[in-house]
């Protein structure tokens, strides 16, 4: 009874020692994911902001910039694209859309980002684009992959089209999450004109036509709870110009200033994401780690029944020895 009890024992230590890597290597990889159905809406602002008035050409103070930022899932875009690629393929229909402190308009921007939902690299399909422009990405954007490495990755840079190096700085304690500081400078560059403007009349091709560019660079900062990969936190330093391209004009600042989320919306995004990474660790860290420490208190438990028994079998309670000379026992 013993030995068959210890047999049993030991194929349930061997079954929970092999699924544990499996939890950790094979299903965790292909069952996190990114929903494809997934909408957040974020608000940024850049307090006492320089921003351009159209209607003079001349930049002013305002109190006040507020960047609304939406992110929505496009299932059936996805499901289109799944099909092309045979890859679980997330759709974001994104749009930043500003406006100043009177309410109106300063530009609008779609975007569709596509990428794997598993490792949120990008896939390249047709409707990639920035603002109505075809792009092909190269590395992330707006989202770090599961289990973020104290690495610096590629960012894609929506104004400019362009991908660089995104710089992990150290690791921080921010609203009670351990996260990973990344930080990224974009020098100045020439980059398009928004699709929509902000005055009517006014048209990309109009400012082109005063003989103006316009140039950008920034300061990007992440703040990434690493083991889902979401920032809790994103700010940027923000200079927007008109540049003539003949004579000695100086340059007209088109928005000035520093972009931080709003605070409700830092306290919001902390909570999900607090209440979504136990399930994250659930399958990297207490599942495989809980099935190794269970494995390895069954194969003791085996070993000790085993053992146990041997021992008994070798001499039972009450066995007698043979008298010396092999004469048997005499009872009386």
């Amino acid at each position: 009874m013993r030995r068959t009890s210890s047999l049993v024992l030991l194929a349930l230590a061997v079954f929970f020692a092999a699924l544990s890597p499996l939890i950790r290597w094979y299903a965790f990889p292909r069952l996190a994911k990114v929903p494809a159905d997934q909408y957040q809406a974020v608000v940024l602002e850049a307090k006492n902001a320089t921003l351009l008035d159209y209607s003079t050409m001349k930049p002013r103070q305002v109190s006040k910039v507020t960047i609304v930022q939406t992110l929505r899932g496009n299932v059936e875009e996805a499901k289109k694209a799944q099909k092309a690629t045979g890859r679980d393929v997330v759709v974001w229909d994104g749009l930043s859309y500003i406006v100043g402190p009177d309410g109106k308009m300063v530009s609008s921007i779609p975007e569709r980002y596509i990428f794997d939902a598993h490792s949120q690299a990008p896939v390249h399909v047709a409707g990639e684009s920035v603002d109505g422009d075809t792009v092909r990405r190269k590395g992330l954007e707006f989202k770090w992959p599961f289990l973020t490495e104290k690495r610096d990755y590629y960012y894609f840079d929506a104004q400019s089209r362009t991908s660089a190096p995104i710089h992990y700085k150290g690791t921080r304690l921010f609203r009670g999450l351990t996260v990973y500081y990344f930080e990224q400078t974009v020098p100045w560059t020439k980059v398009p004109f928004p699709k929509k403007m902000p005055v009517d009349g006014i048209t990309p091709q109009t400012v082109q036509a005063m003989g103006m560019e316009r140039w950008y660079t920034t300061k990007r900062m992440f703040w990434v709870e690493p083991v889902t990969g979401a920032p809790v936190n994103g700010e940027e330093i923000h200079q927007e110009q008109l540049r003539y391209t003949t004579g000695h004009q100086s340059p007209v600042t088109v928005f000035a200033g520093h972009v931080k989320m709003r605070a409700d919306y830092v306290d919001h995004t902390v909570a999900l994401v607090k209440s979504q990474r136990p399930l994250v660790l659930l399958m990297t860290s207490y599942l495989p780690w809980g099935f190794l420490g269970l494995a390895t208190v069954l194969l003791a438990l085996a070993l000790f029944l085993e053992a146990r028994g041997r021992t008994g079998s070798r001499a039972g309670p009450g066995q007698l020895d043979p008298a010396p000379g092999g004469a048997a026992p005499v009872k009386v």
